[in-house]
């Protein structure tokens, strides 16, 4: 299963974002780019192209879509009817590992991807391992009932953590039977704040 394996720290430097939790870490360490020429290369100016790439690049790697995926998902969005960036960001919002962590099963989209690569998770019932899965309005969204009695699982409901998390407005969650409802398609406000999808369309635009 193809992902991004390098460090994410250095990438979030590289962006000016956090792509992870850990990656904001790095980046409030280190706000510079990486490399020996890093705090002079904040000073440069980047070209029009240049800062279309790097949001391009940072909404795959938020993400974690490998670029094969991404630019498939723009075709998508492209075909239809709208304005397009939104519902790129719709798209990814609506990827399973991401619903995952949107849920608060997981603290980030790496581990989301994680279980549900490991076949924790099921769609409507039905074991799915594919992370990229695009979920649908009444489609619900569960932790395996043999996968409950780990310890990750039990953990997060003895510590109350699931009952104190506040899913998006597009899910509801019942913490009790680790289940999420797909009530509503994710809208622009829903997805990550720091993306300027304009620039990603201009990108593939070119």
């Amino acid at each position: 299963m193809a992902r991004y394996r390098g460090p994410v720290g250095k990438v979030s430097r590289r962006l000016g974002v956090g792509i992870s939790e850990k990656g904001q870490q790095v980046l409030n360490r280190r706000p510079i780019p990486p490399g020996q020429h890093g705090p002079s290369a904040r000073r440069r100016q980047t070209s029009d192209y240049g800062l279309q790439l790097l949001e391009k690049q940072k909404a795959r790697y938020m993400y974690g879509v490998l670029e094969r995926q991404f630019r498939r998902l723009f075709a998508h969005a492209a075909r239809r009817s709208g304005v397009t960036g939104e519902y790129l960001l719709s798209l990814l919002e609506r990827r399973l590992d991401n619903v995952v962590y949107r849920l608060g099963w997981a603290t980030t989209r790496a581990q989301a991807r994680q279980l549900v690569a490991h076949g924790h998770i099921t769609v409507n019932g039905r074991k799915t391992n594919i992370p990229s899965y695009t979920v649908r309005v009444g489609e619900a969204i569960g932790v395996r009932e043999q996968s409950r009695s780990r310890t990750y699982f039990k953990n997060l409901v003895d510590s109350g953590e699931l009952y104190r998390y506040h899913a998006p407005e597009w899910l509801r969650l019942n913490a009790t039977e680790m289940v999420g409802q797909i009530v509503a398609l994710p809208t622009r406000r829903d997805a990550e704040p720091d993306i300027n999808e304009q620039l990603i369309v201009e990108f593939y635009s070119r």
